[in-house]
Protein backbone atom coordinates (compact mmCIF):
# COMPACT_ATOMS: atom_id res chain seq x y z
CA UNK A 1 0.00 0.00 0.00
CA UNK A 2 1.67 3.23 -0.84
CA UNK A 3 1.79 5.89 1.68
CA UNK A 4 -0.76 8.58 1.95
CA UNK A 5 0.00 11.97 -0.03
CA UNK A 6 1.60 14.46 1.91
CA UNK A 7 -0.65 16.94 3.90
CA UNK A 8 -0.51 20.42 2.65
CA UNK A 9 0.82 22.48 4.78
CA UNK A 10 -0.72 26.28 5.37
CA UNK A 11 1.11 29.34 6.21
CA UNK A 12 -0.86 30.86 9.02
CA UNK A 13 -0.87 35.01 10.88
CA UNK A 14 2.35 35.63 8.66
CA UNK A 15 3.04 38.53 6.26
CA UNK A 16 4.43 37.70 3.22
CA UNK A 17 8.41 38.26 2.74
CA UNK A 18 10.91 39.12 0.08
CA UNK A 19 12.01 35.93 -1.52
CA UNK A 20 9.45 33.77 0.27
CA UNK A 21 8.13 32.11 -2.82
CA UNK A 22 11.85 30.90 -3.87
CA UNK A 23 12.22 29.25 -0.24
CA UNK A 24 8.39 27.94 0.60
CA UNK A 25 7.97 26.50 -2.90
CA UNK A 26 5.58 23.98 -3.63
CA UNK A 27 7.90 20.99 -3.71
CA UNK A 28 9.85 22.13 -0.34
CA UNK A 29 6.30 22.12 1.70
CA UNK A 30 6.25 18.79 -0.10
CA UNK A 31 9.17 17.65 1.48
CA UNK A 32 8.38 19.64 5.03
CA UNK A 33 5.10 17.94 5.04
CA UNK A 34 6.22 14.73 4.29
CA UNK A 35 8.97 15.10 7.36
CA UNK A 36 5.97 15.98 9.43
CA UNK A 37 3.78 13.58 8.88
CA UNK A 38 6.46 10.85 9.31
CA UNK A 39 8.47 12.04 12.07
CA UNK A 40 6.52 14.54 14.32
CA UNK A 41 4.16 11.89 16.13
CA UNK A 42 8.02 10.51 17.42
CA UNK A 43 8.86 13.70 18.37
CA UNK A 44 6.00 14.17 20.28
CA UNK A 45 6.64 10.68 22.26
CA UNK A 46 10.05 11.81 22.88
CA UNK A 47 9.17 14.66 24.63
CA UNK A 48 6.63 13.09 26.58
CA UNK A 49 9.61 10.39 27.41
CA UNK A 50 12.18 13.61 28.64
CA UNK A 51 9.30 14.75 31.27
CA UNK A 52 8.87 11.01 32.54
CA UNK A 53 12.70 10.73 32.81
CA UNK A 54 12.99 14.23 34.77
CA UNK A 55 10.69 13.46 37.40
CA UNK A 56 12.73 10.32 37.81
CA UNK A 57 16.09 11.95 38.51
CA UNK A 58 13.58 14.65 40.83
CA UNK A 59 12.74 11.45 42.83
CA UNK A 60 16.33 9.85 42.66
CA UNK A 61 18.91 13.12 42.66
CA UNK A 62 21.18 10.94 40.14
CA UNK A 63 21.77 9.52 37.10
CA UNK A 64 24.02 7.20 35.65
CA UNK A 65 25.53 5.52 32.31
CA UNK A 66 22.32 3.14 30.92
CA UNK A 67 22.75 -0.74 31.82
CA UNK A 68 20.82 -1.38 28.54
CA UNK A 69 23.20 0.22 26.21
CA UNK A 70 26.42 -1.00 28.20
CA UNK A 71 26.94 -3.57 25.13
CA UNK A 72 27.37 -0.64 22.46
CA UNK A 73 29.56 1.28 25.56
CA UNK A 74 31.33 -1.92 25.81
CA UNK A 75 32.31 -3.22 22.08
CA UNK A 76 35.03 -1.48 20.99
CA UNK A 77 35.00 -2.50 17.09
CA UNK A 78 32.76 0.28 16.00
CA UNK A 79 33.22 3.74 14.36
CA UNK A 80 31.84 6.33 13.12
CA UNK A 81 31.99 7.47 9.42
CA UNK A 82 35.23 8.85 7.94
CA UNK A 83 34.97 12.47 7.73
CA UNK A 84 34.58 13.97 4.59
CA UNK A 85 37.53 16.34 3.65
CA UNK A 86 35.60 19.32 4.13
CA UNK A 87 34.95 18.71 7.91
CA UNK A 88 38.36 17.01 7.96
CA UNK A 89 39.51 19.96 9.88
CA UNK A 90 37.84 22.09 12.07
CA UNK A 91 40.12 23.85 14.44
CA UNK A 92 38.12 27.25 14.70
CA UNK A 93 34.55 27.54 14.16
CA UNK A 94 32.48 30.87 14.30
CA UNK A 95 29.07 31.19 15.65
CA UNK A 96 26.16 33.66 14.26
CA UNK A 97 22.90 33.97 13.31
CA UNK A 98 22.21 33.86 9.32
CA UNK A 99 21.12 37.30 8.91
CA UNK A 100 22.89 38.74 5.78
CA UNK A 101 25.60 40.67 7.09
CA UNK A 102 26.81 37.69 9.43
CA UNK A 103 26.44 35.37 6.52
CA UNK A 104 29.49 37.08 4.31
CA UNK A 105 31.42 37.71 7.54
CA UNK A 106 31.24 34.62 8.48
CA UNK A 107 31.96 32.83 5.59
CA UNK A 108 34.76 35.23 5.39
CA UNK A 109 35.84 34.63 9.16
CA UNK A 110 39.47 32.46 7.95
CA UNK A 111 37.70 29.89 10.26
CA UNK A 112 37.37 26.77 9.24
CA UNK A 113 33.28 26.28 10.17
CA UNK A 114 30.46 28.61 10.60
CA UNK A 115 27.63 27.48 12.52
CA UNK A 116 25.01 29.09 11.03
CA UNK A 117 22.30 28.72 13.97
CA UNK A 118 18.83 28.98 13.64
CA UNK A 119 18.61 28.02 16.99
CA UNK A 120 20.04 30.39 20.08
CA UNK A 121 21.43 32.95 18.64
CA UNK A 122 18.52 33.22 15.96
CA UNK A 123 14.79 35.02 17.83
CA UNK A 124 12.80 32.83 15.43
CA UNK A 125 10.73 35.44 13.89
CA UNK A 126 9.28 34.86 10.72
CA UNK A 127 11.71 37.22 8.83
CA UNK A 128 14.39 35.06 10.67
CA UNK A 129 13.45 31.59 9.71
CA UNK A 130 12.65 32.59 5.81
CA UNK A 131 15.39 35.31 5.44
CA UNK A 132 18.15 32.78 7.25
CA UNK A 133 17.12 30.04 4.66
CA UNK A 134 17.49 32.55 1.59
CA UNK A 135 20.79 33.76 2.74
CA UNK A 136 22.17 31.11 2.98
CA UNK A 137 21.08 29.71 -0.83
CA UNK A 138 21.97 32.49 -2.43
CA UNK A 139 25.53 32.79 -0.95
CA UNK A 140 25.87 29.17 -2.07
CA UNK A 141 24.95 30.31 -5.49
CA UNK A 142 27.48 33.53 -4.74
CA UNK A 143 24.59 36.37 -5.22
CA UNK A 144 24.57 37.48 -1.35
CA UNK A 145 25.93 41.01 -0.90
CA UNK A 146 25.30 43.82 2.02
CA UNK A 147 25.89 47.44 2.31
CA UNK A 148 24.95 48.48 5.79
CA UNK A 149 22.90 52.05 5.81
CA UNK A 150 24.04 53.19 9.03
CA UNK A 151 27.75 53.03 7.80
CA UNK A 152 27.80 52.55 3.71
CA UNK A 153 30.09 49.85 4.35
CA UNK A 154 29.47 46.87 1.60
CA UNK A 155 30.42 43.49 2.64
CA UNK A 156 31.04 40.70 -0.40
CA UNK A 157 31.91 36.75 -0.15
CA UNK A 158 35.66 36.10 -1.00
CA UNK A 159 37.07 33.78 -3.20
CA UNK A 160 35.34 30.38 -2.94
CA UNK A 161 38.34 28.24 -1.66
CA UNK A 162 38.58 31.25 1.32
CA UNK A 163 34.93 30.34 2.40
CA UNK A 164 34.27 28.60 5.89
CA UNK A 165 32.01 25.37 5.61
CA UNK A 166 28.85 25.65 6.66
CA UNK A 167 27.73 23.90 9.59
CA UNK A 168 23.95 24.42 9.93
CA UNK A 169 21.99 24.33 13.51
CA UNK A 170 18.15 24.13 13.06
CA UNK A 171 16.08 24.45 16.17
CA UNK A 172 15.66 22.20 18.97
CA UNK A 173 13.36 19.52 18.99
CA UNK A 174 10.89 21.65 22.11
CA UNK A 175 10.16 24.65 20.01
CA UNK A 176 7.31 24.75 16.98
CA UNK A 177 7.06 26.99 14.06
CA UNK A 178 3.71 28.41 14.71
CA UNK A 179 3.25 29.92 11.50
CA UNK A 180 3.37 26.98 9.65
CA UNK A 181 0.63 24.11 10.55
CA UNK A 182 -0.76 20.85 8.59
CA UNK A 183 -4.61 20.40 7.53
CA UNK A 184 -5.62 19.71 11.23
CA UNK A 185 -3.74 22.59 12.62
CA UNK A 186 -0.98 20.83 14.17
CA UNK A 187 2.57 22.99 14.01
CA UNK A 188 5.40 21.69 12.54
CA UNK A 189 8.68 21.04 14.57
CA UNK A 190 10.67 23.97 13.70
CA UNK A 191 13.55 21.21 13.65
CA UNK A 192 12.02 19.87 10.97
CA UNK A 193 11.01 23.20 9.30
CA UNK A 194 14.75 24.57 9.70
CA UNK A 195 15.98 21.19 8.57
CA UNK A 196 13.93 20.35 5.42
CA UNK A 197 14.09 23.58 3.76
CA UNK A 198 17.68 23.73 4.01
CA UNK A 199 18.36 19.97 2.73
CA UNK A 200 15.56 20.26 0.37
CA UNK A 201 17.33 23.90 -1.19
CA UNK A 202 21.02 23.11 -1.02
CA UNK A 203 21.99 19.24 -0.50
CA UNK A 204 22.84 19.13 -4.29
CA UNK A 205 24.45 22.76 -4.57
CA UNK A 206 26.65 21.72 -1.68
CA UNK A 207 27.76 18.56 -3.02
CA UNK A 208 28.68 20.55 -6.24
CA UNK A 209 31.02 22.58 -4.11
CA UNK A 210 33.03 19.85 -2.71
CA UNK A 211 30.79 19.96 0.72
CA UNK A 212 27.49 18.61 1.81
CA UNK A 213 24.33 18.99 4.10
CA UNK A 214 26.11 19.21 7.46
CA UNK A 215 24.38 20.04 10.82
CA UNK A 216 24.47 20.57 14.13
CA UNK A 217 22.13 18.69 16.45
CA UNK A 218 20.96 20.93 19.31
CA UNK A 219 19.29 20.14 22.99
CA UNK A 220 19.72 16.42 22.58
CA UNK A 221 18.57 14.83 25.53
CA UNK A 222 18.97 10.68 25.04
CA UNK A 223 20.37 8.07 22.13
CA UNK A 224 16.65 8.07 20.84
CA UNK A 225 16.42 11.31 20.04
CA UNK A 226 19.35 10.83 18.19
CA UNK A 227 18.09 8.14 16.56
CA UNK A 228 14.98 9.77 15.50
CA UNK A 229 17.60 12.39 13.45
CA UNK A 230 19.58 9.14 12.12
CA UNK A 231 16.13 7.98 10.51
CA UNK A 232 14.98 11.50 9.41
CA UNK A 233 18.72 11.77 7.46
CA UNK A 234 18.05 8.21 6.09
CA UNK A 235 14.91 9.20 4.58
CA UNK A 236 15.94 12.77 3.25
CA UNK A 237 18.65 11.33 1.61
CA UNK A 238 16.62 8.89 -0.14
CA UNK A 239 13.91 11.54 -0.99
CA UNK A 240 16.18 14.16 -2.87
CA UNK A 241 18.36 10.65 -4.55
CA UNK A 242 21.91 11.69 -2.78
CA UNK A 243 23.99 9.08 -1.61
CA UNK A 244 23.58 7.67 2.13
CA UNK A 245 26.36 9.11 4.70
CA UNK A 246 26.31 12.89 2.42
CA UNK A 247 24.97 13.86 5.82
CA UNK A 248 26.97 14.68 8.37
CA UNK A 249 25.81 15.60 11.82
CA UNK A 250 27.75 17.10 15.14
CA UNK A 251 25.92 16.48 18.34
CA UNK A 252 26.34 19.32 21.24
CA UNK A 253 26.62 17.60 24.18
CA UNK A 254 24.43 20.46 25.90
CA UNK A 255 22.13 18.22 28.28
CA UNK A 256 23.16 16.57 31.20
CA UNK A 257 21.59 13.89 30.56
CA UNK A 258 22.86 13.38 27.14
CA UNK A 259 26.54 13.43 28.71
CA UNK A 260 25.45 9.89 30.18
CA UNK A 261 24.93 8.62 27.08
CA UNK A 262 28.10 10.03 24.66
CA UNK A 263 28.76 6.84 23.02
CA UNK A 264 25.40 5.87 22.10
CA UNK A 265 24.39 9.18 20.87
CA UNK A 266 27.67 8.01 18.24
CA UNK A 267 26.43 4.83 17.39
CA UNK A 268 22.87 5.87 16.15
CA UNK A 269 24.34 8.31 14.05
CA UNK A 270 27.33 6.24 13.54
CA UNK A 271 26.59 6.40 9.70
CA UNK A 272 26.41 10.39 9.44
CA UNK A 273 28.14 11.85 12.69
CA UNK A 274 31.39 13.83 12.21
CA UNK A 275 31.76 14.96 16.53
CA UNK A 276 30.47 15.69 19.51
CA UNK A 277 30.55 19.55 21.03
CA UNK A 278 31.07 20.79 24.65
CA UNK A 279 28.98 23.55 25.05
CA UNK A 280 28.96 25.59 28.82
CA UNK A 281 25.82 27.75 29.45
CA UNK A 282 23.22 25.23 28.14
CA UNK A 283 24.93 22.37 29.93
CA UNK A 284 24.56 24.16 33.11
CA UNK A 285 20.96 25.11 32.68
CA UNK A 286 20.27 21.60 32.12
CA UNK A 287 21.95 20.55 35.46
CA UNK A 288 20.05 23.22 36.87
CA UNK A 289 16.86 22.36 35.36
CA UNK A 290 17.11 18.75 36.23
CA UNK A 291 18.32 18.82 39.95
CA UNK A 292 16.61 22.36 40.33
CA UNK A 293 14.88 20.20 43.83
CA UNK A 294 17.58 18.82 44.70
CA UNK A 295 18.50 20.95 47.66
CA UNK A 296 22.31 22.76 48.31
CA UNK A 297 24.17 19.92 46.38
CA UNK A 298 23.22 20.86 43.55
CA UNK A 299 22.80 24.70 43.82
CA UNK A 300 25.22 25.99 41.46
CA UNK A 301 27.33 29.39 42.12
CA UNK A 302 27.19 32.18 40.12
CA UNK A 303 27.49 31.81 36.40
CA UNK A 304 31.05 33.53 35.62
CA UNK A 305 32.44 31.74 38.58
CA UNK A 306 31.56 28.31 36.79
CA UNK A 307 34.10 27.67 34.45
CA UNK A 308 35.64 24.73 32.38
CA UNK A 309 38.19 24.06 35.38
CA UNK A 310 35.49 23.04 37.36
CA UNK A 311 35.95 19.74 38.40
CA UNK A 312 32.53 18.34 37.29
CA UNK A 313 33.20 20.45 34.09
CA UNK A 314 36.59 18.87 33.76
CA UNK A 315 35.22 15.49 33.84
CA UNK A 316 32.34 15.83 30.85
CA UNK A 317 34.77 17.61 28.55
CA UNK A 318 37.88 14.68 28.95
CA UNK A 319 34.90 12.41 28.54
CA UNK A 320 33.77 13.65 25.56
CA UNK A 321 37.25 13.85 23.97
CA UNK A 322 38.11 10.50 24.93
CA UNK A 323 34.66 9.28 24.27
CA UNK A 324 35.19 10.88 20.55
CA UNK A 325 38.74 9.75 19.57
CA UNK A 326 37.67 6.35 20.62
CA UNK A 327 35.11 6.11 18.03
CA UNK A 328 37.01 8.13 15.14
CA UNK A 329 35.19 11.31 15.63
CA UNK A 330 35.93 15.16 15.81
CA UNK A 331 35.74 16.72 19.41
CA UNK A 332 34.59 20.23 19.23
CA UNK A 333 35.46 22.55 21.99
CA UNK A 334 32.92 25.63 23.83
CA UNK A 335 32.56 28.96 22.86
CA UNK A 336 34.39 32.06 23.35
CA UNK A 337 32.00 34.80 23.76
CA UNK A 338 34.10 37.46 24.20
CA UNK A 339 33.44 40.25 21.76
CA UNK A 340 36.24 43.02 21.74
CA UNK A 341 35.90 46.45 22.67
CA UNK A 342 36.31 49.01 19.94
CA UNK A 343 36.75 51.78 22.57
CA UNK A 344 38.81 50.30 25.76
CA UNK A 345 42.40 48.36 25.05
CA UNK A 346 42.57 47.16 28.19
CA UNK A 347 39.81 45.24 28.41
CA UNK A 348 40.51 43.34 25.30
CA UNK A 349 43.98 42.78 26.34
CA UNK A 350 42.82 40.79 29.63
CA UNK A 351 39.91 39.21 27.97
CA UNK A 352 42.39 37.75 24.57
CA UNK A 353 44.41 36.49 27.42
CA UNK A 354 41.61 34.69 29.04
CA UNK A 355 40.79 33.37 25.63
CA UNK A 356 44.26 32.42 24.85
CA UNK A 357 44.45 30.36 27.89
CA UNK A 358 41.15 28.68 27.33
CA UNK A 359 42.20 27.60 23.58
CA UNK A 360 45.17 26.65 24.69
CA UNK A 361 43.57 24.34 27.55
CA UNK A 362 41.19 22.56 25.07
CA UNK A 363 43.97 22.39 22.54
CA UNK A 364 45.91 20.61 24.94
CA UNK A 365 43.17 18.24 26.13
CA UNK A 366 42.64 16.80 22.53
CA UNK A 367 39.72 19.05 21.56
CA UNK A 368 39.92 19.32 17.48
CA UNK A 369 38.56 22.54 17.66
CA UNK A 370 36.69 25.40 19.50
CA UNK A 371 34.04 27.76 19.02
CA UNK A 372 34.44 31.67 18.92
CA UNK A 373 31.76 34.61 18.77
CA UNK A 374 33.58 37.04 16.92
CA UNK A 375 35.75 37.29 13.86
CA UNK A 376 38.33 38.84 15.55
CA UNK A 377 39.03 36.04 17.96
CA UNK A 378 39.90 33.55 15.30
CA UNK A 379 43.42 34.02 14.99
CA UNK A 380 43.72 33.93 18.77
CA UNK A 381 42.14 30.40 18.60
CA UNK A 382 44.02 29.49 15.40
CA UNK A 383 47.04 30.02 17.21
CA UNK A 384 46.35 28.11 19.96
CA UNK A 385 45.47 25.24 17.76
CA UNK A 386 48.08 25.24 15.31
CA UNK A 387 50.96 25.09 18.16
CA UNK A 388 49.51 21.93 19.29
CA UNK A 389 48.25 20.37 15.59
CA UNK A 390 50.85 21.58 13.28
CA UNK A 391 50.19 20.74 9.99
CA UNK A 392 47.44 18.13 11.02
CA UNK A 393 43.71 18.46 10.49
CA UNK A 394 42.90 17.15 14.07
CA UNK A 395 44.79 14.94 16.89
CA UNK A 396 41.78 12.20 16.89
CA UNK A 397 45.08 9.83 17.30
CA UNK A 398 45.13 11.03 20.83
CA UNK A 399 42.52 8.48 22.51
CA UNK A 400 42.99 10.26 26.23
CA UNK A 401 43.23 6.70 27.95
CA UNK A 402 44.25 8.37 30.58
CA UNK A 403 40.87 9.47 31.40
CA UNK A 404 38.88 7.90 33.76
CA UNK A 405 35.13 9.52 34.62
CA UNK A 406 32.66 7.84 36.86
CA UNK A 407 29.06 8.44 36.75
CA UNK A 408 29.18 10.70 39.72
CA UNK A 409 32.25 12.81 38.77
CA UNK A 410 29.84 14.41 36.07
CA UNK A 411 27.13 15.79 38.91
CA UNK A 412 29.79 16.69 41.67
CA UNK A 413 28.23 19.74 41.57
CA UNK A 414 29.75 20.74 45.45
CA UNK A 415 32.93 19.92 44.54
CA UNK A 416 33.48 23.37 43.33
CA UNK A 417 34.58 26.16 45.71
CA UNK A 418 32.61 29.40 44.97
CA UNK A 419 29.14 30.19 46.22
CA UNK A 420 26.63 32.37 44.83
CA UNK A 421 26.57 36.20 45.83
CA UNK A 422 24.37 39.45 45.29
CA UNK A 423 26.46 40.38 42.26
CA UNK A 424 25.90 37.18 40.70
CA UNK A 425 22.10 37.64 41.22
CA UNK A 426 21.99 41.14 39.88
CA UNK A 427 24.15 39.90 37.02
CA UNK A 428 21.89 37.39 36.34
CA UNK A 429 18.92 39.94 36.24
CA UNK A 430 20.73 41.93 34.46
CA UNK A 431 22.11 39.68 31.60
CA UNK A 432 18.01 38.18 31.68
CA UNK A 433 16.19 40.97 31.46
CA UNK A 434 18.68 43.24 28.40
CA UNK A 435 18.90 39.73 26.37
CA UNK A 436 14.74 38.99 26.51
CA UNK A 437 14.21 42.33 25.34
CA UNK A 438 16.47 42.13 22.41
CA UNK A 439 14.78 38.75 21.63
CA UNK A 440 11.46 40.15 21.50
CA UNK A 441 12.71 42.64 19.00
CA UNK A 442 14.06 39.37 17.10
CA UNK A 443 17.79 39.29 18.06
CA UNK A 444 19.10 36.28 19.02
CA UNK A 445 22.98 36.87 19.86
CA UNK A 446 22.74 40.19 21.56
CA UNK A 447 25.97 41.73 22.70
CA UNK A 448 25.60 42.39 26.29
CA UNK A 449 28.78 43.98 28.64
CA UNK A 450 31.13 42.95 26.00
CA UNK A 451 29.96 39.00 25.98
CA UNK A 452 27.73 37.43 23.31
CA UNK A 453 24.69 35.78 24.89
CA UNK A 454 22.74 33.80 23.14
CA UNK A 455 19.51 32.06 24.31
CA UNK A 456 21.26 29.70 26.45
CA UNK A 457 22.73 32.84 28.65
CA UNK A 458 19.07 34.01 29.46
CA UNK A 459 18.34 30.23 30.35
CA UNK A 460 21.00 29.81 33.17
CA UNK A 461 20.27 32.85 34.49
CA UNK A 462 16.59 32.90 35.19
CA UNK A 463 17.50 29.21 36.06
CA UNK A 464 19.96 30.11 38.42
CA UNK A 465 17.52 33.07 40.39
CA UNK A 466 14.48 29.84 40.63
CA UNK A 467 17.10 27.79 41.88
CA UNK A 468 18.54 30.03 44.64
CA UNK A 469 15.20 31.03 45.80
CA UNK A 470 13.81 27.53 45.91
CA UNK A 471 17.18 26.66 48.10
CA UNK A 472 16.99 29.15 50.64
CA UNK A 473 20.19 30.14 49.20
CA UNK A 474 22.23 32.90 51.60
CA UNK A 475 24.30 35.59 49.63
CA UNK A 476 27.54 36.73 50.85
CA UNK A 477 26.30 39.63 51.83
CA UNK A 478 23.79 37.61 54.39
CA UNK A 479 20.94 38.09 52.69
CA UNK A 480 18.23 35.02 51.84
CA UNK A 481 17.72 35.20 47.83
CA UNK A 482 13.72 35.68 47.97
CA UNK A 483 11.44 36.31 45.26
CA UNK A 484 11.00 39.63 46.70
CA UNK A 485 14.75 40.05 46.36
CA UNK A 486 14.38 38.84 43.01
CA UNK A 487 11.67 41.66 42.32
CA UNK A 488 13.78 44.55 44.02
CA UNK A 489 16.93 43.80 41.76
CA UNK A 490 14.74 43.47 38.97
CA UNK A 491 12.74 46.88 39.71
CA UNK A 492 16.56 48.50 40.11
CA UNK A 493 17.69 47.02 37.04
CA UNK A 494 14.68 48.34 34.98
CA UNK A 495 15.16 51.70 36.49
CA UNK A 496 19.30 51.98 35.72
CA UNK A 497 18.26 50.58 32.04
CA UNK A 498 16.07 53.64 31.64
CA UNK A 499 18.03 56.18 32.84
CA UNK A 500 21.38 54.47 30.99
CA UNK A 501 18.94 54.71 27.67
CA UNK A 502 16.98 57.14 27.77
CA UNK A 503 12.78 58.20 27.79
CA UNK A 504 12.57 57.92 24.61
CA UNK A 505 14.12 54.81 23.94
CA UNK A 506 13.00 53.27 26.99
CA UNK A 507 9.37 53.54 25.60
CA UNK A 508 10.28 52.36 22.01
CA UNK A 509 11.91 49.21 23.92
CA UNK A 510 10.39 46.19 25.00
CA UNK A 511 12.20 46.67 28.52
CA UNK A 512 8.65 46.43 31.08
CA UNK A 513 7.77 43.50 29.06
CA UNK A 514 11.18 41.93 29.24
CA UNK A 515 11.44 42.42 33.14
CA UNK A 516 7.58 40.71 33.77
CA UNK A 517 8.67 37.64 31.62
CA UNK A 518 12.12 37.37 33.06
CA UNK A 519 10.22 37.78 36.80
CA UNK A 520 7.54 34.77 35.12
CA UNK A 521 9.92 32.28 34.24
CA UNK A 522 12.10 33.13 37.69
CA UNK A 523 10.11 32.99 39.76
CA UNK A 524 6.61 30.76 39.26
CA UNK A 525 6.29 27.65 40.92
CA UNK A 526 6.12 25.67 38.00
CA UNK A 527 8.94 25.96 36.37
CA UNK A 528 9.08 26.66 32.46
CA UNK A 529 11.05 23.95 30.72
CA UNK A 530 12.39 26.68 28.30
CA UNK A 531 12.22 30.20 28.59
CA UNK A 532 11.70 30.53 24.55
CA UNK A 533 8.29 28.52 24.83
CA UNK A 534 6.28 31.54 26.54
CA UNK A 535 8.49 34.19 25.11
CA UNK A 536 8.11 33.01 21.58
CA UNK A 537 3.98 33.73 22.37
CA UNK A 538 5.35 37.16 22.95
CA UNK A 539 7.42 36.89 19.85
CA UNK A 540 6.35 39.32 16.88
Amino acid sequence: MSAPAPSPLAIVDAETLPGQGEVLTEAALAFVAELHRLFTPRRDELLARRTERRAEIARTCTLDFLPETAAVRADDTWKVAEAPAALNDRRVEITGPTDRKMTINALNSGAKIWLADFEDASAPTWANVIGGQLNLTNAYNGAIDFTDERTGKSYALKSADELATVVMRPRGWHLNERHLVDESGKAVPGALVDFGLYFFHNAKKLIELGKGPYFYLPKTESHLEARLWNEIFVFAQDYVGIPQGTVRATVLIETITAAYEMEEILYELRDHASGLNAGRWDYLFSIVKNFRDGGQKFVLPDRNAVTMTAPFMRAYTELLVRTCHKRGAHAIGGMAAFIPSRKDAEVNKVAFAKVRDDKDREAGDGFDGSWVAHPDLVPIAMESFDKVLGEKPNQKDRLREDVSVAAGDLIAIDSLDAKPTYDGLVNAVQVGIRYIEAWLRGLGAVAIFNLMEDAATAEISRSQIWQWINAGVVLDNGETVTAELARKVAAEELANIKAEVGEEAFAAGKWQQAHDLLLQVSLDADYADFLTLPAYEQLG
